[in-house]
């Protein structure tokens, strides 16, 4: 339970970071456009300095996720190598409800 709350609390910390880069590249590229000279460069240069930020932090969330899928599939493999009748069942379980369902409609 406080593994689901830390990875919770985690995932907040990070859609608050990614928003806050977000709204500081807006912000300088809004004051980019009114400034002009060196000034509108080095607005421009920071707003695409968070905005690499931003897209390096969503570039490692990615790799996270997908490595857990990776981890997900192969303990499902790895369970219904062990208990291939329990999945059988639970597939034939599935199917049925699914079915049901769809006819319902």
């Amino acid at each position: 339970m406080a593994n689901k709350r830390s990875t919770r609390s985690a995932e907040q910390d990070f859609i608050e970071a990614m928003r806050e880069s977000l709204d500081t590249a807006e912000q300088l590229l809004r004051e980019a456009a009114e400034a002009s000279g060196d000034k509108a460069t080095e607005l421009r240069e920071r707003a695409m300095h968070a905005l690499e930020r931003t897209r390096d932090g969503l570039h490692d969330v990615q790799d996270e996720v997908v490595e857990r899928g990776r981890r997900a599939a192969h303990a499902t493999d790895d369970y219904v190598h062990a208990n291939p009748w329990q999945a059988v069942a639970v597939a034939g379980l599935a199917g049925l409800v699914i079915g049901a369902l769809m006819c319902r409609r």
